[in-house]
């Protein structure tokens, strides 16, 4: 007989899904030649994909200070991921865009999630993780993908 399971372990299990995940993520970008890549630097890359070009528009998108965006984006651009140019509208403002190598990480990061995915199937067996997933969603609705969830953290 399985005894009810307290009400604070659930976070702390999604929590060490996602971790597990992620960890396990960096670890082979790490391999495919992303050493440097950070799991704020997924979201903050995706925000600039997605049309975040400035970092008062990243730290919207991100849920954290125009402050601590422009200094994601400092960092992402010192290692190669964006590069910056000025604005032509505005000779003040800067905007950000993917490099190269900040493609590739998203690309690879999106090929090791559906293996990580294929690695939790196998090891869960038959519809457990479909299931799992299809019960996630009807829990969290349709806001479940947020780019702010980094914010939600602290600042990056």
């Amino acid at each position: 007989m399985n005894q009810p399971t307290a009400g604070f372990e659930l976070p702390i299990l999604l929590l060490a899904g996602f971790r597990s995940l992620i960890d396990d993520l960096h670890a082979e970008l790490a391999r495919q030649g992303h050493p440097e890549a950070r799991p704020v630097h997924g979201f903050a890359l995706q925000a600039v994909a997605a049309g975040a070009s400035t970092a008062a528009e990243l730290g919207r998108a991100m849920g954290v200070s125009k402050q601590a965006a422009g200094k994601t984006i400092e960092r992402l651009e010192s290692i190669g991921y964006l590069s910056r140019t000025a604005d032509d509208a505005d000779a003040r403002r800067r905007t950000a865009v993917l490099t190269d190598a900040g493609w590739d990480m998203l690309r690879r990061s999106a090929e090791v999630f559906d293996d990580l995915r294929s690695r939790w199937q196998r090891q869960l067996g038959g519809t457990r993780l479909p299931e799992l997933e299809r019960s996630l969603r009807e829990v969290v609705g349709p806001a479940a993908l947020r780019l702010d969830s980094a914010g939600w953290f602290g600042t990056p």
